[in-house]
Order: structure tokens, then C-alpha cells, then sequence
């Protein structure tokens, strides 16, 4: 089959049209998750304060649990400092909450939360990376952002706090599904 040079170069302008809005659009401000970590759809990045039970997007720190959680694809490449792809997640505790990271869960002000129990091997039959067992209270600084809907998230059962710097924005969802 022979394809007319018109038609390959309307395929071609149209495919440089779609890239061009698809960076128009990210420039502005939309984001898109495709994990379960958070609801699958469409985001907004704003510019409010980061809170508790808020959407955010952020940049994993650069350490040995996030280079080996990247080598293992819990995590993808991407624009991050140390070639990490961004990750979304809800804040669920934030200064001076006291966090406990427990074999049974994730507990919150003495509160344990749904779905937390953390593995101890992924799928691959892998020990899973993660903190010590403990009970931390958070600095002013610090962020526990996790998932709130599913229980194979790659969350912070397994890396505990990261520092609010790393935060990227908050993040509103426009369409979700």
C-alpha cells in the first residue's frame, strides 16, 4: 500500500499540533495520573498552601530507597533531581502529627488507617524498601504523603516523611474517574 505524501505529512502536522498543545496545556498547569496512588484522571497544579488531606505533586528525594524503588519501577523516570519521575499523593499528616509505621499499618494521631499495612515483598517476590518500624512526630518541615485509596501503593508506609520542599504544588482534580 502506498501512502500519499499529503496524507503522511497531515499525520505529521497534526502530530507536531498534538505535542505542541499537550506542552501548552502541562505549561499551564495540567497534570494527568494514570497510577491508583491517587484517583486516575485529570489535575490542575495550584497555587494554595499545602495542607492536610490535599493532593499534591512532588519530587522524591534523591536517597538509596528511592534509587532502588526507581530501579524496580515503583517509581518512573522523569524530571525530578536523580532522574525521578514526579509522584502524587494525599497529605494525611503534616507538623506534629504523631505517625506510627507498624507491621499492622500506618497509624495517625493514634488513628490507624485503611489499606496500610505496608508488604514485605512486591509481586517480583522482592523485599520491599522502607523505613524503620517506629513512631515519629513531624517536624514543622515534614510531609507523610500516602495514598488514601490503595493498599499496593508505593507510599509513606515504605519512605516515610519527606521534607514540604519537595512538594511541587497541590494539585485539584478536574476529571476523575
Amino acid at each position: 500500500m502506498v501512502v500519499s505524501p499529503h496524507i503522511s505529512r497531515a499525520f505529521a502536522i497534526g502530530g507536531i499540533g498534538f505535542m505542541v498543545l499537550g506542552l501548552l496545556c502541562y505549561a499551564a498547569g495540567l497534570r494527568v495520573n494514570t497510577t491508583r496512588s491517587i484517583p486516575v484522571g485529570l489535575y490542575w497544579m495550584t497555587d494554595e498552601a499545602v495542607a492536610r488531606g490535599q493532593y499534591v505533586l512532588f519530587c522524591p528525594p534523591q536517597t538509596l530507597l528511592f534509587e532502588e524503588a526507581k530501579r524496580r519501577g515503583y517509581i518512573g523516570a522523569g524530571f525530578c533531581p536523580g532522574n525521578y519521575g514526579y509522584m502524587m499523593k494525599r497529605v494525611l499528616a503534616a507538623a506534629d502529627d504523631r505517625v506510627v509505621i507498624a507491621g499492622e499499618g500506618v497509624s495517625i494521631n493514634g488513628k490507624l488507617l485503611p489499606a496500610s499495612e505496608p508488604f514485605k515483598a512486591d509481586k517480583a517476590g522482592r523485599a520491599m524498601p522502607h523505613i524503620s518500624s517506629g513512631t515519629y512526630t513531624l517536624a514543622k518541615s515534614e510531609l507523610l504523603l500516602m495514598s488514601d485509596g490503595s493498599p499496593t501503593s508505593f507510599d509513606g508506609r515504605y519512605f516515610g516523611a519527606v521534607d514540604a520542599s519537595q512538594v511541587k504544588g497541590v494539585i485539584q482534580p478536574l476529571l476523575i474517574w
